[in-house]
């Protein structure tokens, strides 16, 4: 019956092509074996004539193929048909790209795709494609090929032989569709993890050697296709001289948590002990953990204190030796004693009516019941009632109606848990609401059952009741964190039995409330607490983690948030995989700053960070209460934040008629990444066209030249900074008017205009308080510096005087008393020629007719009536003295004519005029000749204080030549004789008679 026009599929399914009116009949399946024969029912074929003028019809996909599950090497048929006007053309690709095998696979009839031969790469998702000629209409349709495949060895285990007390590890892994089964044998019988000995999915690791490990292991691979054995050897090593194992080994309970166990040393070679190792592990179960303790040779006891309350322990007890472990000590077991239950209850409240609160709860976890439970203590009152309603039920009793009650009310529930020992922790306050007593055709409160998937999901299941009569349009769920603000409603649909509450914490108590609700009003509602579970860590796993997520790519969307995306790692599984996200800065030594996010999507906008900061990221995934490691950290950095403010310090100087400079300062305010500044410019006239010129530079750069300025136009400067986020706002407008140099005034500085000088649109510049601050501190201290000098020489001028006045008086006293030293006129006439002679080159600096300090001390001028103030001291001090009343002054001071005596060993100049001023030339210059070294007992050096002194004492380090006195002075000279108009000085003859020059 086989023709182009029909194809007969190996699934039954008989396919016929152009239909017209010969195909008009009854047709039957006939299945065929080698022993029998059955034939189907007939089915009647009719067919319709169809119209002269076929319509465009777009193809249609009539019977697409179904997923296929096949063994290797069998025979499969995807069946495609379609439809369509002009008749569409089928094609078949495979959904990941890769080539379909040509040598194994033909087109069946008009579109059916055939396999032969099936291997493992036939596997994946083959699409059918129906598409119009010559146009791009096609429809598509998918299905799933699945190869099954029996195990085989990729790894199988190798023979090993270890000493007693090693470790010993057998690796056997395997591969087949679906994934084999891994189980141990050992000499043929299965095994199970001890403690000791640990199973895992390829591997089977056993510690603690000991003598009757020595076996054959064998490894064993199987799935629905069949198994495959592999075996390996392991023998142990024993040492000779080992010693014997610890003999009476005891234990004694010492509280619900602890034991005490005792033993005695090895019968032989005790002496060669150097440690003891204390096995114990939980004797109920399988896969138990197997926990070891350490101790020195010194003690023959310890006390185990990290024990479960209310749970059975095996123990034993291994001695070392350098040369390798004794064998095990017998085995005993001892329980610990029952403690309070760890934590109460979680409860569910419901009401089937407004006057009662049914309350159920679920039996306490083995591990934090600690015990048998024999009492629950229920307790419950009114929320606006202080007093407390109290019921104790027995420990086998899981529910309890309230009756009773008052309706539209808010009731406050909780319970606890009690074993022999006495009373657990009470759970926190559930509140319910009671029905209003009106709500008789209330949709009743449904049946809620609270799950946790893992550490962060929490599963919500419920059933509404049957016999409700109500008719429930949806329902709402409310959950909160214990202490925290309720979440919700989560509005569901009518048909929906199932929420999934994903993103919690873990090792947290959540409450959960749903009711239903109908057109008239809400329904009674369900309420009920459940706790997630603290997330499995690595170390304290048997299985093997789940892979972390991978690709994970992270990108800023701002200067405050990061999208991640990742991939959910390649494996199948059928329950929820949630997703917690760790963000920090890079650096960060505080940990309790790290941030945790979660999700139960791949991708995920991390928001709230701080701005051009650079972040590390990293994701993990949780799946059957299993955690993954981290995923590779991912750095990246959030985007700078635009720039908040101007540019400040705005300043514009011209330096040439046509060219101006602009100087600026950063934006103040927090560190901000500027990567351009942006100068726009413009005449008074281009300013109100709104014609601007621009400028750019980079962000380290702050400054720019404005070129091409047309003299006599006033130009108006802002800048404004930006980034790669944004463009901050311009700073104030400064004004600068470009006037022509002025040929007179090219040495003066160029005219700078800055925020001082220049007008800006929004109102007159103020200088800020530091500027003003400076400008005051440095006036005050100018101001006090000036004070201080004119008081220092207000200071040295009246000392000087008083020195002056003081010399003059001491002169005046010791004139009457000088002895008589007359001197020849002619020996005094020659030393006077010479001294004139030199007058000029020995005292460059000398005031005519007077005589000076020539060791520079002072400028204090002294002739034979006292000191003498010079003429431009009256010049200097004309700011302190009135310059007509010192002139009208001075005339006054005459001194009259004076008698001089002259002592021994004394110099003394005599002027022959009246003023102390007429001293000659030659005179002024044996003045200054013969100034002596001050005398430490001349008051008038006491009083000045300065280095310019002088004395009318005799001293017998002043002394004048013996070319300038050799006889004994004549009283001619003693009764005032003068010589040429100079007076010539006189001094005894003797040893002692010298004077410095």
């Amino acid at each position: 019956m086989m023709t182009d026009r029909m194809a007969a599929l190996p699934t039954g399914v008989l396919q016929i092509y152009s239909v017209g009116p010969g195909d008009v009949g009854s047709y039957r399946c006939v299945a065929t074996t080698l022993t029998h024969r059955r034939r189907s029912a007939e089915a009647m074929l009719t067919v319709t004539p169809a119209k002269e003028s076929k319509p465009f019809h777009a193809p249609t996909i009539v019977a697409g193929p179904q997923n296929v599950t096949a063994s290797l090497h069998q025979t499969i048929v995807l069946e495609c048909m379609a439809t369509g006007n002009p008749k569409p053309i089928i094609s078949w690709s495979r959904l990941d790209h890769k080539s379909i095998d040509v040598f194994n696979t033909r087109v069946l009839g008009n579109g059916n795709l055939l396999i032969s031969d099936i291997r493992l790469h036939h596997a994946g998702v083959h699409v059918c494609r129906a598409t119009t000629p010559g146009t791009r209409n096609f429809t598509v349709a998918m299905a799933t090929l699945t190869v099954l495949a029996p195990p085989s060895f990729t790894e199988r285990p190798e023979s090993l032989t270890r000493p007693r007390a090693g470790t010993a590890r057998l690796v056997c892994q395997a591969e087949g569709i679906p994934a084999p089964k891994m189980s141990w044998l050992k000499n043929g019988r299965k095994m199970h993890s001890n403690g000791r000995i640990k199973m895992y999915s390829s591997k089977l690791v056993i510690n603690q050697i000991i003598p009757e490990d020595d076996a054959i292991y064998q490894c064993m691979a199987e799935n629905t296709l069949g198994s495959v054995l592999s075996q390996a050897r392991l023998t142990v090593v024993m040492s000779e001289d080992r010693p014997s194992a610890p003999c009476n080994v005891h234990a004694e309970t010492v509280s619900s948590s602890a034991i005490l166990l005792a033993w005695e040393r090895p019968l032989y070679n005790s002496d060669k002990v150097i440690a003891y190792s204390v096995h114990y592990m939980k004797a109920e179960g399988l896969n138990n953990e197997e926990y070891q303790v350490v101790l020195g040779n010194d003690t023959t006891h310890y006390i185990i204190d990290d024990l479960e309350p209310a749970s059975n322990y095996t123990f034993y007890i291994v001695a070392y030796m350098p040369m390798g472990a004794s064998q095990m000590s017998d085995h005993v077991t001892q329980s610990t004693l029952e403690d309070v239950p760890l934590r109460p209850p979680e409860i569910s409240l419901t009401s089937r009516s407004p006057t009662d609160i049914l309350v159920s709860w679920l039996p306490i976890p083995a591990k934090y019941r600690r015990g048998r439970v024999v009492l629950y203590r229920l307790s419950f009152r009114l929320s606006t009632d202080s007093a407390v309603q109290v019921l104790e039920l027995p420990g086998t009793s899981h529910e309890h109606l309230l009756q009773g009650l008052r309706p539209d009310s808010i009731y406050l529930v909780r319970i606890t848990a009690a074993t022999h020992v006495g009373l657990g922790e009470a759970s926190v306050w559930t509140s319910h609401q009671t029905p209003k007593a009106t709500s008789m055709q209330a949709p009743r409160s449904p049946e809620l059952h609270l799950e946790p998937l893992n550490c962060t999901t929490i599963a919500v299941r419920w059933q509404c009741d049957a016999k409700d009569p109500a008719a429930i349009q949806g329902y709402k769920l409310f959950y909160k964190e214990e202490g925290q603000q309720e979440h919700g409603p989560i509005v569901l649909a009518p048909r929906e039995h199932l929420h999934t509450l994903s993103g919690l914490d873990p090792r947290r108590k959540y409450h959960v409330r749903l009711l239903a609700y109908s057109s008239i009003e809400e329904g009674y509602q369900a309420d009920q607490t459940v706790s997630t579970p603290g997330c499995v860590s690595v170390r304290d796993r048997v299985v093997p983690p789940p892979p972390p997520p991978h690709h994970l790519y992270a990108s800023a969307n701002s200067s405050s948030c990061v999208f991640l995306h990742w991939r959910r790692p390649a494996f199948t599984a059928a329950h929820a995989v949630n997703y917690t996200i760790r963000c920090n800065p890079v650096g960060l030594q505080n940990a309790s700053l790290v941030l945790y996010l979660q999700t139960s999507e791949t991708h995920m906008l991390v928001q709230g960070l701080e701005p051009n900061t650079k972040y590390e990221f990293a994701v993990r995934l949780h799946v059957e209460q299993l955690s993954s490691p981290w995923s590779p950290v991912v750095y990246h950095a959030t985007l700078p934040e635009a720039p908040a403010g101007p540019p400040v310090g705005v300043k514009v100087t011209l330096i040439e008629d046509d060219t101006a400079l602009v100087s600026w300062k950063p934006p103040d305010g927090p560190e901000t990444v500027i990567t351009r500044y942006t100068i726009l410019y413009a005449s008074r006239k281009a300013w109100v066209a709104g014609k601007w010129q621009v400028l750019h530079r980079e962000g380290a750069i702050t400054m720019a030249l404005l070129e091409n300025l047309v003299v006599g136009d006033v130009y108006i400067v802002k800048i404004s900074a930006s980034n790669e986020v944004g463009e901050g706002p311009f700073s104030n407008s400064v004004e600068l008017t470009v006037l022509p140099k002025d040929p007179s005034g090219s040495n003066q500085r160029p005219k700078r205009l800055d925020a001082a000088d220049a007008r800006v649109y929004s109102g007159y510049y103020h200088l800020d308080r530091k500027s003003m601050t400076g400008i005051t501190v440095g006036v005050g201290i100018a101001l006090t510096c000036i004070l201080v000098c004119v008081l220092i020489l207000i200071c040295r001028s009246k000392a000087r005087k008083s020195s002056a006045c003081k010399t003059a008086q001491n002169g005046s006293r010791q004139l009457p008393h000088a002895g008589a030293s007359p001197t020849p006129v002619n020996e005094a006439g020659k030393k006077l020629d010479r001294a004139i002679e030199n007058q000029e080159s020995s005292v460059p600096v000398m005031v005519p007719h007077s005589f000076i300090d020539a060791k520079g001390g002072s400028d204090l001028i002294i002739n034979s009536y006292g000191p003498v103030i010079k003429n431009n001291s009256k010049k200097k001090w004309l700011f302190f003295q009135d310059a007509k009343r010192m002139r009208a002054e001075q005339p006054q001071r005459r001194f009259p004519p004076a008698t001089h005596f002259y002592q021994p060993g004394t110099t003394v100049l005599v002027s022959s005029q009246d003023s102390p001023s007429s001293l000659d030339p030659a005179t002024a210059f044996l003045g200054a000749a013969v100034d002596t070294e001050h005398s430490t007992q001349s008051e008038g050096s006491q009083d000045t204080g300065d280095s310019g002194r002088f004395s009318h004492e005799s001293s017998a380090e002043l002394r004048l030549s013996a070319a300038l006195s050799s006889s004994p002075p004549s009283s001619s000279s003693l009764a005032g004789g003068e010589v040429a108009g100079n007076h010539v000085p006189g001094q005894d003859e003797g040893p002692a008679g010298r004077a410095r020059l």
